[in-house]
This record gives C-alpha cells, sequence and structure tokens, in this order.
C-alpha cells in the first residue's frame, strides 16, 4: 500500500477537479440551520432570507436534472415549485409578523386607509430568492470589473456576502 505524500496530497486538495452539480445536502442543511435560528431567537424574516435562498437553489438545481423540455417555461416552473414546496409549509412553523398603517386617503377601513399585516418569513424567503436569481448576474459583472479574472468559489462567496449583509441590516432596521 502506497502512502501518499504531504505535497501529493496538497496538490489534490489546491487543483480540485470541476464538478457542476449543487448538493442538495448542503441546502437541507441551510434548512436546518434556520431551524436552529428560529429556535435561538433569530427575527423571521432572516429565517425567510435563508430558507428562500435555498429553497430557490434547490429548485434550480433540480429543474436541471430533467434534460428534455416538456413545457414552456419548463425550468422556471420546476424551480418555482419547488421553492414554493419548501417555504409554505415553514410558514406556519415560523410565526414573526409586523404591521404597517398606511394613511393616505378615506376613511380606516378602506383600502388606503388600514393597518396591514406582514408575514416577515414570507417577505424574507421572496428577499432571498431574488438576492440568489440575481448573484450570476453581479457575479458575472465582478467578473467583467477584475478584467476576466474568477474568484474561486466566486458565487457561493458573493451570495452568502450578500444574504450575511442584508441579514445585519434587516436586524438592526427591523
Amino acid at each position: 500500500m502506497k502512502k501518499l505524500s504531504p505535497g501529493l496530497l496538497l496538490a489534490f486538495l489546491a487543483l480540485p477537479k470541476a464538478v457542476s452539480a449543487h448538493c442538495p445536502l448542503c441546502t437541507i442543511g441551510a434548512g436546518a440551520a434556520a431551524a436552529g435560528a428560529a429556535y435561538l431567537g433569530v427575527s423571521g424574516f432572516i429565517i425567510g432570507l435563508f430558507i428562500g435562498a435555498a429553497g430557490l437553489a434547490l429548485g434550480l438545481w433540480t429543474s436541471k436534472l430533467i434534460k428534455k423540455k416538456y413545457i414552456p417555461f419548463q425550468s422556471a416552473i420546476i424551480a418555482l415549485i419547488i421553492f414554493l414546496s419548501i417555504t409554505i409549509p415553514v410558514l406556519p412553523l415560523i410565526q414573526s409578523y409586523s404591521s404597517i398603517y398606511i394613511s393616505w386617503f378615506g376613511d380606516y377601513g378602506s383600502l388606503l386607509n388600514k393597518t396591514y399585516l406582514i408575514n416577515l418569513f414570507l417577505i424574507g424567503s421572496i428577499f432571498g430568492a431574488l438576492i440568489l436569481s440575481a448573484t450570476p448576474y453581479l457575479s458575472k459583472k465582478l467578473t467583467k470589473l477584475r478584467s476576466g479574472k474568477f474568484i474561486p468559489f466566486q458565487g457561493i462567496i458573493l451570495t452568502f456576502s450578500i444574504l450575511v449583509v442584508v441579514a445585519l441590516l434587516s436586524e438592526v432596521i427591523l
């Protein structure tokens, strides 16, 4: 039995083989982390932010598994269904609400003079999905700004950085 030298082992770690898959276990791990965050008292908006991003990531990954196109917008529909199938069941588990009072016109109770209840988890999950869907565009712009140079794991780093910054800002603002 041959032993690997430390130099050869470092070479394997420094030059990983490219893969074109996304790990669903990572997505499930993000969901478990969100459940733990809810237990620790983290805002429903922040939990929704990460669940929404994880749900859309899993949806986009799953939509690429079906190679043949059966209907128009098949990938988008599959991604949306997976996103909804992850976020909707979590809605009753994370009950985080806020209200907004709109007093523009008319008597109280009319459409433009009413208090509206907002589900922070649902709003956060929509923001998380929007951030995840905007990241590839931002990653391309960053590569272009860096004269075509690509940072390893740039998309992942960019996605998590934006999610963390939005989470921190929302914790301060909300």
